[in-house]
């Protein structure tokens, strides 16, 4: 049952259970500073797509410029990742 889990979960649960602590703990700090609950982000995404049913084919440039945004930050940071894992 531990290697099923394992390849779920992309390493043993105690690590895993580790890199989510840290994890949370780094969100909590960020959100912290801009001042956002939960809640709030929660409001900001209803909102987002509540403005996006509401503008009908504006929408798609505006989920494009959202997508070319959100781009920009998860690329570089995945490819750094990827080159991090490839030095292991």
């Amino acid at each position: 049952m531990s290697k099923p889990l394992n390849s779920f979960l992309g390493d043993t649960p105690g690590r895993v259970v580790i890199k989510l602590l840290v994890f949370s703990i780094l969100v909590g700090i960020v959100m912290t500073l801009l001042g956002w609950t939960p809640m709030d982000v929660v409001w900001k995404i209803v909102h987002f797509f509540n403005s996006l049913w509401s503008m009908g084919f504006d929408a798609f440039e505006k989920l494009f410029n959202v997508v070319i945004v959100g781009a920009a930050i998860v690329i570089p940071i995945f490819i750094i990742m990827r080159i991090l894992n490839l030095i292991r």
